[in-house]
């Protein structure tokens, strides 16, 4: 079914036609439409969920955990400080090997406090054991959710998926988008049918038990293993919803990169202004072109090397600071993975867009220009840089 929707919306309605049993959540801007799009579907009768009311983002995560522990399927939704607020959780959901589903509406972390898209918020959390997955647009918010359950649940990986779109840019603005059919959704997901909970007697135990040392990194090298799982898992959830949808998805999307000398290499909704530069700069004979992750974890760390081996120059861009004095966390894990490679190409970082800030087509095209005189020359000048900030030493 054709139709236009916001990304809100469009993950409000595949939890609907996914009938969660229990949806823990608590309002935070820009998320806050899906939780209250999801409450009138449960007033209305047209899911079975038990929608559970709760003082903090806190509270809502350690609803989902209790409820996923006791052999139900559980959902939630937040942004920005409200998965700050879930820290705690985060890592205990992920520990606990509970398939927990999380909508993360990417908002700027305060302070000062800001309530528009940058994506501090998960990726402060990407260490915690979630499984992330990122949109570029409202189609991609949706069928994201829909495909993280069958791959959070998986026996071999078992792990909570946190999918992840632009906060305003992609969860408030209307695109044109293809809903599945219910039924065809219902099949795809499956029931949840987990191994060991709480509520099964034939066969009681604990979950998150005090884990003394003689046992403790034992479990830590299994969550670890599932994690490298997840990214077979990743691609076999894609290729089945191909068949149903005729959306095919990766790990990434590698944009005009068959004979790319220089590339840029980043994730979300600035992918859509970056693929409009790139067509432009091939229509002025560059041999430009971009990747855009989509899943940031598990890393797809040797197929990224792979597909910029060929490339002379690379600029990763973060929509997030990492702090280190040495870039952001997409440029950290996108270096180490060339590290290996015999001849690498020239690789720069660019931070932009922080709290909100606006990237243009031009912005995208200057970069590309740094990169083309970088390939030039061999001199990559600063390796860390800001892209968009009021400077009188703009570096881009």
């Amino acid at each position: 079914m054709k139709t236009r929707l916001s990304g809100n919306e469009a993950v409000a309605y595949a939890m609907k036609q996914i009938d969660p049993d229990v949806m823990g959540a608590f309002p935070i801007t820009p998320s806050t439409e899906i939780p209250e799009y999801f409450a009138q579907y449960v007033a209305d009768g047209q899911v079975n969920t038990e929608y559970v009311t709760v003082e903090s983002e806190h509270s809502s995560m350690s609803v989902c955990i209790a409820a996923q522990a006791a052999g139900a399927r559980a959902v939630s939704a937040t942004s920005s400080c409200g998965l700050a607020l879930m820290y705690e959780l985060l890592y205990v959901a992920a520990s606990d090997r509970l398939p927990i589903t999380l909508a993360c509406v990417n908002r700027a972390l305060s302070g000062p406090i800001n309530i528009n898209a940058d994506h501090s918020d998960s990726m402060g959390a990407r260490d915690s054991g979630w499984i992330q997955i990122y949109a570029e647009n409202n189609q991609e918010a949706y069928d994201n959710f829909l495909m993280a359950m069958p791959i959070g649940e998986a026996p071999q990986v078992r792990l909570p998926v946190m999918t992840c779109m632009d906060g305003f840019i992609t969860s408030h603005a209307v695109e044109n988008i293809e809903l599945l059919d219910t039924e065809e959704v219902r099949n795809f997901v499956g029931e949840y049918e987990p191994q060991h909970y709480l509520l099964k007697k034939e066969n009681p135990l604990a979950v998150g038990p005090y884990d003394i040392s003689a046992y403790y990194m034992e479990h830590k090298v299994l969550q670890a293993e599932a994690m490298k799982a997840a990214k077979t898992r990743i691609l076999e959830v894609a290729a089945d919803f191909a068949r149903i949808s005729g959306r095919n998805y990766g790990l990434f999307e590698a944009y005009k990169m068959e004979d790319a000398d220089l590339a840029l290499v980043l994730i979300g909704s600035s992918a859509g202004t970056a693929k409009a530069a790139v067509d432009k700069l091939r229509e002025d004979g560059v041999k430009a072109g971009l990747v855009k992750i989509r899943v940031f974890r598990p890393f797809p760390g040797e197929e990224l090397a792979q597909v910029l081996a060929h490339t002379r120059a690379v600029a990763v861009m973060d929509k997030s600071e990492g702090f280190s004095a040495q870039g952001g966390p997409i440029f950290s894990e996108t270096r180490s993975a060339l590290y290996d490679l015999k001849e690498r190409p020239h690789l720069i970082n660019i931070v932009y867009g922080l709290g909100g800030r606006d990237v243009k087509t031009e912005d995208i095209a200057k970069v590309f220009g740094r990169l083309a005189q970088i390939a030039a020359t061999g001199d990559t000048g600063p390796v860390y840089s800001h892209l968009g900030q009021r400077s009188k030493e703009e570096i881009v």
